[in-house]
């Protein structure tokens, strides 16, 4: 028989409509700095104000199961669209410090619900072993959709309504292919994670990779254009600084991943968090001394900074049985969710007690933590035979849902819960 294709026409038009909606969220999130930043706000302000997308992140992945399943995806995509191209539109009417967390709130909300209408409808579509190529297709088309629009920022001065208008036009047009798909919306339900116990006790490591991953990322998400206002950059640096970041994200996985796959998994998961803790380290020297190169260390820093949390799912799925996997990796978005939370509130403390060399200061302290508690965990478990890793896949910041297309998930219904995998010859 022959393979079904990777990219059926409605994965392809889910896609489209999910990669105009991340333009208009995508450029929202960094000029939402660069206003907060000119319009005076604390760098503490601020953090509050990024940290709260994550609230409402983690409000949309309780409420917005039970409105799909209540009035159906396109209803539900339609709905979650407009509030969210309504919300963009709002932070620019009034730019104050209470409003623009509650905006922020609601907009994190939205696009959970958003993302969750989607990664439903493309995991009916996904079946057997078109399902690890979908999910790498969508993580990375994700990656490069929010890094593309970012010198849109260009189009329009950021005290006027006209970028805030562009965020809210490209959010409402991507309703448009949703909204025309003819298929059968899909059945959606949720599993409850592994608990965190259950997670420490397979995985340290893993875990700990997730929540170190999630307040790097975080920090740079919320922070990381407040960093380059602080800077006095231009909007045209500000922009290239951002896509430079996520697009080196975007690129490095794959190379970062091979050689996790054939290598002791910790090993590469500590060098590649020292070589973010340098990379950060140097993007803080530029700072300090004001020499040239911060766009390229900071492509090399997202390059390395973006894998550290595919590498820890990596890590955590080589000691967990096949069944094991969907849940405990759903487990492990939500620690991550966690430590995204946090992010800007750090990176905003940091940056408020020494300036804007705060944030690549709090992003390499946390990175080699994290490779300090490799380094210790080597020494506690003897590393599995490459034959028996996992493959790595690329990850993004995305909702439980996307878990299920994960190449080692097992759809077949849970079993025994309660050990990790060859725990007895591991420890």
């Amino acid at each position: 028989t022959s393979e079904a294709p990777t990219l059926t026409p409605t994965i392809i038009i889910l896609l489209i409509g999910l990669g105009l909606l991340l333009i208009g969220i995508g450029l929202l999130g960094t000029l939402l700095g660069v206003r907060a930043s000119v319009a005076s706000f604390s760098n503490i302000e601020i953090g509050m104000i990024m940290a709260g997308y994550y609230v409402g992140y983690v409000v949309g992945t309780m409420i917005a199961p039970r409105l799909i399943r209540s009035v159906g995806h396109i209803r539900v995509f339609a709905a979650f669209a407009s509030v969210a191209a309504a919300t963009s539109l709002a932070f620019g009417l009034v730019v104050q410090p209470a409003v623009w967390l509650a905006l922020r709130i609601i907009s994190g909300l939205c696009v959970v619900a958003l993302y969750m209408v989607v990664e439903s409808w493309l995991n009916a579509q996904s079946t057997g072993p078109a399902r690890g190529r979908i999910f790498s297709t969508y993580m990375m088309s994700t990656l490069v959709a929010l890094g593309a629009p970012q010198f849109n920022l260009l189009l329009g001065d950021d005290s006027e309504l006209t970028l805030y208008t562009l965020a809210a036009n490209a959010i409402s047009l991507g309703v448009v292919p949703v909204a025309v798909t003819r298929d059968n919306e899909p059945r959606i339900e949720m599993a409850v994670p592994v608990g965190l116990r259950q997670l420490l006790v397979i995985s340290p490591l893993g875990v700990a990779g997730s929540v170190i991953a999630g307040i790097v990322s975080g920090a740079f998400w919320g922070m990381a254009p407040v960093f380059g206002q602080r800077l006095d950059l231009g909007e045209i640096d500000i922009a290239m600084l951002m896509s430079t970041t996520i697009l080196g994200g975007a690129l490095l996985q794959w190379p970062i991943g091979h050689l996790s796959d054939n290598w002791d998994r910790r090993t590469v998961l500590i060098l590649t968090s020292v070589a973010t803790a340098a990379a950060a380290a140097v993007g803080g020297w530029i700072v300090i001394s004001g020499g040239p190169g911060l766009v390229i260390a900071s492509g090399v820093y997202g390059g390395l900074m973006f894998a550290l949390y595919g590498i820890s799912v990596a890590h955590a799925n080589d000691h967990l049985h096949q069944e094991q996997v969907l849940e405990a990796t759903r487990g492990l978005l939500l620690v991550y969710g966690v430590g995204a939370f946090c992010g800007p509130l750090l990176a905003g403390a940091a940056m408020q007690l020494g300036g804007p060399v705060g944030l690549p200061a709090i992003s390499a302290a946390c990175a080699l933590l994290l490779a300090l508690f490799g380094i210790y965990r080597v020494t506690r478990r003897a590393a599995p035979l490459p034959e028996e890793q996992t493959e790595y896949v690329a990850m993004a910041r995305t909702t439980p849902l996307a878990q299920e297309m994960h190449p080692d998930a097992d759809p077949a219904p849970e079993l025994d819960h309660t050990q990790p995998k060859d725990s007895g010859s591991r420890q």
